[in-house]
Order: structure tokens, then sequence, then C-alpha cells
């Protein structure tokens, strides 16, 4: 929990974040992530300083296990100083203890953020769901929860002036923002409305384009000018490569990879069956695509069945 301290901005940990997102849909399966279209509603969280501090926690718990699918799950609340913002015990359930800084008593509008934090972790213990690492676990952790529709409320926890700040979790800003422009962008919904932080709603509009930028990426049609030129470039290498191999090159194998770009999200490879392929990310989940070098081509990711046009 950033508390007055510097906040970092960027996608430092965005490759982490994106592994997340497949492991997500690997482990849920399509239709269990789709089951989680609708995300928690602002009006069934929201927490005023007139509510009773215990109960109104309880309460907030109860709709974040219900939101996400944990029915035998019965989460006991309670504040105490502490360096992060709150922690639970992963016990065999079905009863779970969770703590709450104890700042969160003057800050209760925020307490559904922490609160979702926490009820996904229990969430992922139970799915055997993990990441090895603190840090790369937390971001599971994060990314899990904007991902299935709670997220926007630890953006919303997100605010910074020119004598203070305020973040929770361990994604930045924008990462929360692009995790959760790619939920957006997969169930046609704008949490724009939301969001009571315009620190917020500026890291998630910058989330957005980050997210776009990967449907537009070769080989996919969508590609811009300067993106398609550097595949073409990168594709007659490799193809004048395989030609090579083919040719009786002593040092070749049929099996090697040929690569891309620097930055490239995309890698050339031979087949020795067939033409030469390209693997790229799958813009919705992450999970690599291979297809042959052919020209125009409809590609379906088998993990979260979304349809690609390519120009391979």
């Amino acid at each position: 929990m950033a508390n007055g301290g510097p906040v970092k901005h960027g996608y430092p940990h965005l490759e982490t974040v994106r592994a997340a997102v497949t492991a997500l849909y690997k482990r849920l399966s399509y239709d269990t992530v789709h089951t989680f279209a609708a995300s928690v509603a602002p009006a069934d969280v929201a927490f005023c300083d007139t509510d009773d501090l215990y109960l109104g926690a309880q309460r907030v718990a109860r709709e974040l296990v219900r939101h996400f699918r944990l029915p035998d799950a019965r989460m006991i609340v309670s504040f105490r100083e502490m360096e992060h913002a709150a922690s639970v015990e992963l016990a065999a359930g079905p009863e779970y203890f969770i703590e709450l800084n104890d700042r969160f008593r003057t800050h209760r509008r925020d307490i559904g953020a922490a609160l979702a934090h926490e009820v996904m972790h229990v969430c992922l213990h139970r799915l055997d769901l993990s990441f090895p690492g603190t840090r790369d676990n937390e971001i599971l952790t994060d990314t899990a929860t904007t991902y299935l529709g709670a997220g926007w409320l630890l953006l919303d926890a997100y605010r910074e002036d020119a004598s203070s700040s305020q973040k929770l979790g361990y994604l930045t800003p924008e990462e929360f923002g692009y995790v959760l422009a790619k939920r957006s962008l997969v169930f046609g919904e704008d949490p724009a409305t939301w969001f009571t932080s315009p620190q917020a709603y500026t890291a998630y509009t910058r989330g957005l384009e980050r997210a776009r930028e990967d449907e537009r990426q070769p080989p996919l049609t969508a590609a811009g000018w300067a993106g398609r030129r550097r595949y073409a470039k990168d594709r007659r290498h490799a193809q004048g490569r395989v030609v090579g191999t083919a040719s009786g090159s002593a040092s070749g194998s049929a099996g090697a990879g040929t690569g891309a770009s620097a930055g490239a999200s995309y890698a050339f490879a031979p087949d020795g069956r067939g033409p030469l392929r390209v693997s790229f990310p799958c813009p919705t989940c992450h999970q690599r695509i291979r297809v042959p070098v052919r020209g125009r081509v409809r590609a379906r990711c088998g993990l979260c069945r979304t349809v690609l046009e390519c120009d391979t």
C-alpha cells in the first residue's frame, strides 16, 4: 500500500500480468471466465461513513464472496495496525480471517478494494492456482481480481496529487487500467462511469490504449503500416534461412527457430512437414498461436475462442 509515498507508473510487470491472464483461462476454462461477465456493482460494495464499521465490512465481504462464487466461505474481518493494506489466513476453511489496516477505519470507501484482493487470495488458494514467489503471486492476485470483475475497486482506490498519494495492490495504476481494459474489450463493459478518482480514470484510458495495441500487432490484419513493413522484412529473412537450410547447410536444423526483430511479439520457425510457420500471442488471452505463413489466414484461439484475422 502506497500511503503518501511515491507511486510507480508504467508497465514493469506486463509480462507477468499477461501470463496471469493466460493462467486464468487455462485453470478456469473459457466458459467459467465468461460467467464473470458482470462486474461487482458499485451499489453492492458502497460503504458510507455512517455505516457500522464491522457490520459494513462483513456485508461487503459477503458480496465479494458471492461474486467470486465461494458460497461456502465465510470471511471474518478485523482491523489492526500493520504495514500492508490487508492480509488473509489461508486455512482449510470454511472460515477465513481477514485483517485490514487500521487506516481503513477512517478510509471506509476503500474497504471494498482491500477485501476484493484478499477474497481473491482465498479463491486462488481453493483453485490451487499460484505463481512462484511472493511478487508474482501478488501480481496474479491483482490480475485475477481485476479480470474477474472486482479490480475496478483497486484502481479507484488510487489517488495522487501534489501533496499526497494512495494506491492499493502490486500493479501500477496503468497496469490495473490495462487488465481492466482487456476485460472490457472481451465483455463489452465500460467501467469509466464507476470511477470516483480522476487519476484512476486517466490510468484506465492509458491502459485501454495499451490493450488496443495488442490487437494491432502483426501478423494481425489490424497491424499498422510500420508493423506490417517490419513483419514483411522479418518474414523474408526467415524464408531465406529456411531455403538455406533446405539446400544442405551443414549447420542448419529443421527444428531450429528463425527469429524476428528485437521487440517483436511474433517468431518464425520452419516446419519439416510444410511451410514456414509464425507464432504470436493471442491478443485476448496471450496464449501463443501457431499458423502457416501463407497469406490471409483466419485463426481461432483454442483457449479463449477468439477468432483472429491474420495476414501471414
